[in-house]
């Protein structure tokens, strides 16, 4: 199985939370992918930090571990969750709509504590490691 790792989950790995270095460690680091999304928002905050030279270091050497998945093969299916789920009245995030849109064109498992409104996409596979 492949993994898609929310930026959520990654922060919390960062912060040593929910013991996810052993569960990278016993899915196979090679098996956990981040999206471009990710990689933004995650510079982003270290930029944003209180310490951001060394924030950049960390945040770097974490996307280091990773294959980073872009999202151009996504957006069509972004497109039709975005404008269904508006047309419902729900709205998500953007990124958060692109990360999971991510995770579906590519046959993945999404990986995030953000199961209420990552679940509102069709098709989308979730598991929650903070749990």
């Amino acid at each position: 199985m492949k993994y898609l790792l929310d930026t959520n989950i990654c922060i919390f790995y960062l912060k040593g939370k929910f013991d996810l270095q052993n569960k990278f460690k016993k899915i196979g680091i090679g098996n956990c992918f981040i999206s471009e999304i990710t990689v933004a928002e995650l510079k982003y905050g270290s930029e944003h930090s209180e310490n951001p030279s060394k924030t950049r270091l960390i945040v770097n050497e974490l996307i280091s571990k990773f294959e980073i998945i872009p999202i151009y093969s996504c957006l069509d299916y972004y497109a039709k969750e975005k404008s269904r789920l508006r047309k419902s009245g729900i709205i998500i995030d953007d990124f958060d709509l692109l990360i999971g849109a991510t995770s579906i064109s590519e046959k993945m498992i999404m990986v995030t504590n953000n199961v209420k409104h990552l679940g509102r996409l069709k098709n989308i596979k979730i598991e929650d490691w903070t749990i």
